[in-house]
């Protein structure tokens, strides 16, 4: 008997204590959060690996044997000692580290996340960031990024996370050149289905705009250049001392920024601690992200 109670690994126990306490496999499936099936299984191999059976049936109920009373005693003992140890060591549990692959497009990175980064990792050291640029969102499901930082009204229905902001748009040009004429600037093709952009196009008129880029950071550029007027993400556009609302910020343009992770990851220290960081602080940022900051220029 001894040497197959040595076989036994915690699980093992807390398998026994749980057939003892719920008295039937379906509730202890229940409270250990497994399948019936599975509790049945590994029961009948903890039986085997001992030689010898730990619970009976009475009537509905499942009765623990005198070999199983001893065992379930045991295993509530070693519960209670595993409990208080996981108490005393609550407050100090290692620092999570590790590397976090991140996902985002350039101008969040550029206006609004470096010195949010800049701080987790004055926080967090021991966790590397790897920061991946793009506006096509990766494959999280593919591991090609942990975390996405998007700003979409239609995140994957495969990823998990939070709504954290939402982005304004507005029409911006030059400080001073309001009322001159100006040709319209706007985002390349493949950001076409974006309703901003379509409004763009169809502002421009039939000859379309005098110039078009696949990158906001580009397009900021471009007005800023004084190359037209187009339409920008108000915590971009108000950034820039050189440009000045043309309009208030049109809400069909908005779009929802979301902290995305894939659901098997959610729950993993370093990536919890990042994106509950990442929320914290945009929260500070909501003002100027949702555009509330000056009147039109």
């Amino acid at each position: 008997m001894t040497n197959g109670i040595e076989a036994l690994g915690w699980d093992d126990f807390r398998l026994i204590r749980a057939v003892a306490e719920a008295g039937s496999l379906p509730a202890a499936a229940d409270r250990l959060r497994l399948n019936h099936s599975t509790v049945f299984r590994r029961l009948r191999q903890v039986e085997a690996t001992l030689g010898f059976p730990l619970f009976e049936r009475d009537r509905t109920k499942l009765v623990p044997t005198t070999a199983g009373e001893e065992l379930a005693a045991l295993a509530e003992r070693i519960g209670k000692e595993v409990d208080a140890a996981s108490l005393r060591l609550a407050g100090r549990d290692p620092q999570p580290e590790g590397e976090v692959r991140i996902a985002t497009n350039d101008s969040l990175l550029v206006h609004l996340l470096s010195p949010l980064f800049a701080g987790f990792r004055e926080v967090c050291p021991r966790i590397r960031l790897d920061v991946v640029i793009g506006n096509p969102a990766l494959n999280l499901s593919r591991r090609d990024a942990d975390v996405a930082v998007r700003a979409t009204d239609r995140p994957p229905e495969t990823l998990v996370g939070r709504k954290v902001a939402r982005i304004a748009w507005a029409l911006y040009g030059r400080r001073g050149e309001a009322n001159a004429p100006a040709s319209w600037v706007a985002l390349g093709e493949a950001m076409g289905p974006m309703q901003v952009v379509r409004h763009a196009l169809a502002a421009a008129g039939l000859e379309g705009p005098g110039y078009r880029v696949n990158s906001v950071l580009g397009l900021a550029e471009a007005v800023e250049a004084g190359i037209g007027i187009g339409h920008l993400p108000c915590f971009i556009g108000d950034a820039k001392p050189a440009l000045a609302r043309l309009a208030e910020p049109d809400p069909a343009f908005a779009a929802d920024l979301w902290l995305l992770t894939h659901p098997d990851l959610r729950r993993t220290p370093r990536i919890r601690i990042l994106l509950d960081f990442l929320a914290r602080e945009i929260g500070k940022h909501r003002d100027r992200l949702e555009g509330m900051s000056p009147a039109p220029g």
